[in-house]
């Protein structure tokens, strides 16, 4: 049977997950002191800029003004990531996913922390090449980390790698 997760891993999960809620909370703080009111900062021409905008929605600004719907299916996704990360084990080729659990855990406790707080979600990174919907570090956590948990169970682990999320106990399989 495969070791649960071990002290040292838990510590790094939570290093890393206070890590990246610390640098969410400041970059939005000083989204609030330096953007709120004024026009966009241009970083990159055409391309990237930093604009204030108040979210009161999920992502991509739907379930406007659902806060403690939106609150309770958040409490409910971490409550999941939890349950999967305190089941990984600890193992050197599980290292990566325990990464990036806690950054997804990051990311969400960072928005929550805003919501909470705030009635509302500080973003303020706006990628205007295409569009794309304002945005800020606790999502940057939660996308990057979920493409990348993707790939991994996509291409890198086998079923076998995931038995340790298997809820039937193995004896009784092999009494059949």
């Amino acid at each position: 049977m495969r070791k649960k997760i071990g002290k040292w891993m838990l510590a790094v999960d939570l290093l890393v997950a206070a890590a990246l809620v610390a640098l969410d909370q400041y970059t939005k703080y000083l989204a609030v002191k330096k953007l709120k009111g004024n026009t966009a900062f241009v970083l990159i021409e055409n391309v990237l800029e930093l604009q204030y905008l108040e979210n009161r929605g999920s992502a991509f600004g739907m379930l406007q003004n659902q806060k403690f719907f939106i609150l309770f299916v958040g409490f409910v996704f971490m409550a999941a990531l939890l349950f999967f990360l305190f089941k990984l084990p600890d193992a050197k080729k599980y290292r990566i996913v325990h990464i990036a659990l806690s950054a997804v855990i990051a990311g969400g406790l960072g928005n929550m922390i805003d919501r909470l707080r705030l009635d509302y979600v500080v973003d303020f990174i706006s990628f205007v090449l295409i569009d794309f919907p304002i945005f800020n570090v606790a999502d940057c956590c939660i996308v990057v980390s979920a493409i990348l948990l993707f790939l991994l169970f996509l291409f890198v682990y086998k079923e076998s790698d995931l038995e340790f999320l298997n809820f039937k106990q193995n004896k009784y399989r092999e009494m059949k």
